[in-house]
């Protein structure tokens, strides 16, 4: 149509055909008055098209007075890959990256000032991200400046604290300990009351005190919290505190007054955890804030900050001073006197560890269990602690060398990196391999020690490594690769083969199970769990495998499966009476025991035995009595 006299036509080709051609004399350098520098890789491009779609760049070609020459702009800190991915995209309007790049992306698009392509890389990150990669984002969010990512992050952390305070990531984060004691019926306050004064501590132990962040995380901070709600120093209580209990790990204090506040006006504060004007403090330079906080217990707090500008963890734990609680011996209400038959049968709860624990390490010693190591919310550790089922106790033996989480003990007592002498009573180094990797799995098998899996140092890319030590030449060689790249396994030997049982590869939970045949060196795959699992434990009882517990991808769970090799069949079993995600589980004494590990919300202490006539798991034992008795 010609209306008005006037020819109107619009080819709807037009622009999609420009842009390729345009994009197609990039490429092959034709007209092209632009030349990037990014970490010595040469970048040819058109100023008009770049200027376009990049603030900076525009300010930049602006500026330049030579604007009929080529312009020459040099980049150190980009990822030459991701600037030829928003090239693309300012060429073509597509955006593509892998996944590996995006953060790259991210970064280039930031310095380029190209907004709408942070927010969509942003946006990408948030729909990847999970309770095992969110601390990780959170680094990347706050390196970068982005308030709207940190935001949407913090988020998440703040309804999934419990879950994430469990991963890797957060476990690496610095941490600060504090052990608060408490007046005379006085009880911690609310969370966000309770942790404003403590960022309130920490503000006046740095600009006050002269007191640095890492000084602080050094060893547990031993506070007073009052009667009247001030949050002090411990060991400003000159001469009024003493030590009442001492251990290797652990140093508990006993407030014999408590401090009045005109003892100590130089670091006073208000209830709302503002510094007292009599204070000179400079304005922080650095962001001070608390991103999530849960209560753990009923004196236990958990807490997610940012304290001048570092990323950390902050765990509390609130005390009554021993005085406060009666100390003689308590009257019986009521006495009770029953007679016992012989061969009668009383159940009783196990015995707990002293240490609650996840991700240790468990084997059968002597006819009694070893747990050694593992984490909890306040540290990994180092301690370890040896059952007697015979007596339901625990005592401790000689601690690791070193804190571990996350790794397995075989039978021949050698722990990847250690090994126990029980004669001794010591750890003894054994020698490392020879590419770093965590969350493997260890088996014994021919008297040799095997390291099956896991992944790389940073928890991110499964491995198919296998290893093999050899106690008599103390020397490492290769086996033959898994068929599957996974990590948090569980790991055992049943029948002369060895066993890799689920675990996961870039977090995506496996059922998938593989055996390993030492004689031809070969991994088989064989038939695969009914549930897709990682952070399972692994027990041999009767000829069978017996796999509990584990993550499934969003919760703890308490199932167990039974494999049968002579049918090539996993079979459901009784489920344990707790969830429990990287417990220990193994064998003693016939007799199948699951240990510590986390139920989703707690790190677990307790114990509990798996009864085969009734397909049953409880947490007690059977005593028997042969002989009449009164209890009162």
């Amino acid at each position: 149509m010609i209306p008005n006299g006037y020819l109107m036509f619009e080819d709807e080709n037009f622009i999609e055909s420009s842009v390729a051609k345009l994009n197609a004399l990039r490429k092959s350098g034709q007209f092209c008055d632009v030349r990037l520098q990014v970490c010595g890789h040469e970048m040819l491009a058109h100023r008009a098209v770049l200027a376009c779609c990049s603030p900076y760049l525009f300010e930049i070609f602006n500026s330049d007075s030579d604007s009929h020459g080529i312009s020459h702009v040099k980049f150190d800190d980009l990822n030459p890959d991701a600037v030829e991915v928003l090239l693309n995209y300012a060429y073509t309007a597509q955006l593509k990256a892998d996944k590996e790049l995006v953060k790259d992306v991210y970064s280039a698009a930031k310095k380029l000032k190209m907004e709408r392509v942070k927010q969509v890389c942003g946006d990408y990150l948030l729909s990847k991200m999970d309770i095992q990669s969110c601390i990780c984002y959170r680094n990347f969010a706050s390196c970068m400046g982005d308030s709207r990512l940190l935001n949407k992050i913090d988020g998440y952390i703040q309804e999934h604290l419990l879950q994430i305070s469990e991963q890797e990531e957060f476990l690496k984060l610095p941490r600060l300990k504090l052990e608060v004691m408490l007046e005379d019926n006085v009880g911690l306050p609310s969370n966000g009351k309770l942790y404003t004064k403590v960022i309130n501590w920490v503000q006046r132990s740095i600009w006050e005190n002269g007191d640095s962040l890492e000084d602080l995380m050094e060893e547990v901070q031993t506070l007073y919290y009052s009667a009247d709600h001030k949050l002090l120093d411990g060991n400003l209580l000159d001469g009024q505190a003493e030590v009442y209990g001492s251990d290797d790990d652990h140093i508990q204090f006993v407030q014999k007054k408590p401090p009045r506040e005109n003892d100590h006006k130089q670091i006073s504060s208000s209830s709302s955890g503002s510094l007292s004007p009599s204070a000179t403090v400079q304005s922080p330079k650095h962001e001070w804030k608390i991103i999530a906080s849960e209560k753990t217990s009923s004196n236990t707090y958990l807490c997610l900050a940012v304290l001048d500008g570092v990323l950390c963890v902050i765990f509390l734990h609130g005390r009554n001073s021993p005085q406060s609680s009666p100390t003689s011996t308590p009257r019986l209400l009521k006495s009770l006197s029953f007679e016992l038959q012989p061969n009668d049968v009383i159940e009783k709860p196990m015995s707990p560890m002293q240490y609650a624990r996840s991700g240790l390490g468990t084997a059968e010693l002597n006819g009694k269990l070893i747990a050694a190591g593992g984490y909890n919310r306040e540290e990994c550790l180092r301690t370890v602690e040896c059952y007697d089922p015979q007596k339901d106790a625990w005592t401790f033996i000689a601690p690791m060398r070193t804190p571990r989480a996350r790794f397995q003990m075989a039978l021949t007592t050698c722990i990847c990196g250690e090994m126990y002498e029980p004669e001794i009573d010591d750890w003894t180094p054994v020698p490392e391999l020879r590419t770093n990797r965590c969350n493997a799995g260890v088996c014994a098998l021919n008297g040799k020690l095997y390291i099956v899996g896991g992944s790389d140092p940073y928890g991110q890319k499964g491995l198919k490594n296998c290893d093999v030590f050899d106690p008599l030449t103390k020397s490492w060689t290769s086996c033959a690769p898994l068929n599957v790249r996974r990590h948090q396994s569980a790991v055992c030997e049943l029948g002369g083969y060895l066993y890799i049982i689920g675990g996961a590869e870039s977090w995506n939970c496996l059922s998938s199970v593989e055996r390993y045949n030492p004689e031809n060196n070969t991994w088989t795959l064989i038939a695969p769990m009914n549930m897709a699992r990682r952070g399972a434990g692994v027990a041999v009882h009767d000829g069978k495998l017996f796999v509990g517990g584990g993550f499934d991808g969003s919760h703890a769970v308490s199932c167990v499966e039974m494999y049968d090799p002579a049918k090539n069949e996993w079979k459901m079993m009784g489920n344990m009476t707790t969830p429990r995600s990287n417990a220990g589980i193994t064998t003693v004494a016939n007799t199948i025991y699951a240990v510590g590990g986390f139920d989703g919300n707690e790190f677990l202490n307790t114990i509990e035995v798996y009864n085969p006539e009734s397909n049953e798991w409880t947490l007690c034992s059977a005593v028997h009595r042969t002989h009449t008795a009164s209890v009162f």
